[in-house]
């Protein structure tokens, strides 16, 4: 009797084991993995976003708040299954190498430079980032970078390389950092420093820095979405990329983006209709 009460005890330990792997299975398959640019959570957008589409679609997503840089190289590893990122460079690379599919310009802010009250690159008023910049490098005055391969790194890297500079000495400082602590250690150091408008508006009341470069067309800032290539990476939560693109590009998802602002200045301007 006691040998068959084992038998049945151990059946149902398995059973269990067997339900809790399907269970983790179907959880899984109904999870959607998405990398996005940091500076899209430090605005306040993807915590708007996400709790929405869940509920829309009845799917979890796993998020990953990275630089752009980095979400790109998770997808080309195959680790998510969608990026949102503001490289457009990186993109069309990404999309030419056979990674992605489903490449959607989302929306759009800007990029400004800041700096401190005394601006000693004399650059206030300046509408030609590339001028500014020039300034900043002749004059020697400090300027901080981000230096981590993000959105924003990459097109600073750009203006530089345009303006015929090379981003090196004392004058300039490499961080390392997301864009929210690059902004304060450029306060604490008084420098210059390139930030996306959303950050700004989220995080002026606590520095000291003033706004000086702004509306150059070259600062333009362009978010995309990018499915991952389903061929080239069989991901079994894969399906789930192609819904959230059209969902985000939906009235509902529109709405949200539209919505978002702080002070009552938006932080985004739609490029989708």
């Amino acid at each position: 009797m006691n040998h068959d009460k084992k038998i049945v005890i151990r059946l149902i330990k398995s059973l269990c084991v067997i339900v809790s792997l399907l269970y983790s299975a179907i959880s899984i398959s109904d999870e959607l993995v998405l990398a996005v640019a940091s500076s899209t959570k430090s605005s306040g957008l993807i915590g708007k976003l996400i709790p929405v589409y869940e509920k829309h679609s009845g799917n979890n997503i796993k998020l990953y708040s990275v630089a752009s840089g980095k979400a790109l190289k998770m997808g080309r590893r195959g680790e998510v299954d969608l990026v949102m990122v503001h490289a457009p460079e990186a993109e069309l690379k990404f999309i030419k190498d056979g990674y992605g599919v489903d490449h959607t310009k989302l929306m759009k802010n800007e990029f400004l430079i800041v700096g401190p009250a005394d601006d000693p690159a004399r650059i206030d008023g300046m509408n030609d980032v590339q001028q500014a910049f020039k300034h900043i490098h002749e004059r020697n005055s400090l300027f901080i970078s981000r230096a981590d391969d993000s959105g924003t790194h990459n097109k600073e890297s750009g203006i530089w390389l345009m303006s015929n500079i090379e981003p090196y000495g004392d004058w300039y400082y490499e961080f390392g950092g997301n864009m929210k602590d690059t902004l304060l250690i450029a306060d604490e150091k008084q420098g210059y420093v390139m930030v996306d408008s959303a950050t700004w508006l989220k995080m002026r009341h606590r520095v000291s820095l003033q706004v000086y470069v702004k509306g150059d067309s070259m600062l333009d800032n362009i978010y995309s979405v990018i499915a991952i290539n389903p061929e080239r990476y069989r991901r079994p939560t894969s399906k789930h990329a192609k819904g959230f693109i059209d969902w985000i590009k939906s009235e509902d998802g529109l709405r949200i983006i539209r919505d978002l602002t702080i002070d009552n200045e938006k932080l985004y301007t739609l490029l989708q209709k």
